[in-house]
């Protein structure tokens, strides 16, 4: 992500992100790798502000850092960076048909929004870039929330449509051969790797929708690096219900539900009962201000070491650098693979 990091970000993805890493690798013949992109390009998609682009860029990365991940386990990289991530999503936007694109459901919801006839072609092939995000590091697996698996199915379209037309066959093997690399298959097919349930947080201002960055409304979320007492104006305005007590799962109480989720998301080590047992009888007004003061107390050592990182301009440039250098590594050799699958010369 990049732009104002928000909550449902940081607790749908990032934070998870930080438990991955920190897995121990089951199978020690196989060699895992962690890089996790600030993707600049895909923020360029819609109107945007070349300063806010800027410095976004570097927040974005330096919360990554903030909230756990860590350079010598994980590789932190600016996608712009590492230039083939264009070049490749170039020569599969040549090989994926239209009608793929077309029937992406985020694109006809922002082409909707935005007006057909003002969006630009980056918001219809956004998916393949994301695909390339993907296919240039070989990922066997991939995190994905539940709203993205239509664009993970699309990357593994391109896979099986790229391979079939260029990775097969004697003339395949032989142009391998003159270039000097192996003739297997430019890419591996991914799999989803669903993100835990529990962490989809939802808008402020109504709970049947996603918390998003790209809300106009500032009240609907809340931004990491939100001040404490901006946190709490926001969910004192936050909408609820008025229904008496507090409650899970009722499918009539979106916002209850929700609020208990970003509760028990910012205190992983209680339990649903635990939490269920001190809520269940408060008001709305009295609820409100427990649940401000813990998400300010989860916020806070992220928000110091934020600053703290934000403070040190050289450290944050040379994680970037070293990522970027190390990202490089591994997708240059894919992308060589699929433009000599494709038939492309290589620089010599």
């Amino acid at each position: 992500p990049t732009g104002a990091l928000h909550l449902g970000n940081y607790l749908g993805a990032i934070r998870q992100w930080v438990e991955f890493q920190n897995v121990p690798n089951p199978d020690p013949l196989v060699t895992e790798e962690n890089f996790f992109c600030v993707v600049d390009l895909h923020a360029i998609t819609m109107p945007h502000d070349p300063n806010e682009l800027y410095e976004s860029t570097l927040a974005s990365a330096a919360l990554y850092l903030a909230a756990g991940i860590e350079p010598e386990k994980s590789k932190v990289f600016v996608q712009s960076h590492v230039s083939a991530h264009a070049e490749l999503s170039w020569l599969l936007n040549c090989v994926t048909p239209m009608n793929w694109l077309e029937r992406m459901i985020q694109f006809k919801d922002k082409a909707k929004k935005a007006g057909s006839g003002t969006v630009g072609a980056g918001l219809l092939t956004y998916p393949v870039l994301m695909a390339a995000d993907i296919l240039l590091y070989q990922a066997d697996r991939v995190p994905v929330g539940e709203d993205q698996r239509q664009h993970l199915e699309l990357a593994r379209d391109i896979v099986r449509r790229f391979n079939d037309l260029y990775c097969k066959g004697n003339p395949f093997k032989k142009r391998c051969k003159k270039a000097g690399i192996p003739s297997r298959k430019s890419f591996v097919e991914p799999e989803a790797m669903i993100m835990k349930e529990g962490a989809r947080i939802m808008s402020l201002s109504d709970g049947t929708s996603k918390m998003s960055k790209s809300d106009p409304n500032d009240n609907s979320r809340i931004n990491v690096l939100d001040p404490p007492k901006v946190i709490r104006d926001k969910i004192k305005k936050c909408k609820t219900d008025a229904f008496e007590g507090i409650e899970w799962d009722n499918p009539d109480r979106p916002e209850a539900k929700n609020l208990l989720t970003i509760f028990a998301a910012v205190q992983p080590d209680r339990s649903r009962q635990e939490i269920t047992d001190q809520v269940k009888d408060m008001s709305w007004g009295e609820f409100k201000p427990i649940l401000a003061d813990a998400i300010c107390a989860h916020l806070e050592p992220i928000q110091t070491k934020y600053a703290a990182i934000r403070a040190d301009e050289e450290y944050l440039n040379t994680v970037l650098r070293d990522g970027a250098t190390a990202a490089d590594a591994v997708a240059s050799r894919t992308l060589d693979s699929a433009r000599v699958a494709m038939g492309f010369t290589l620089r010599s």
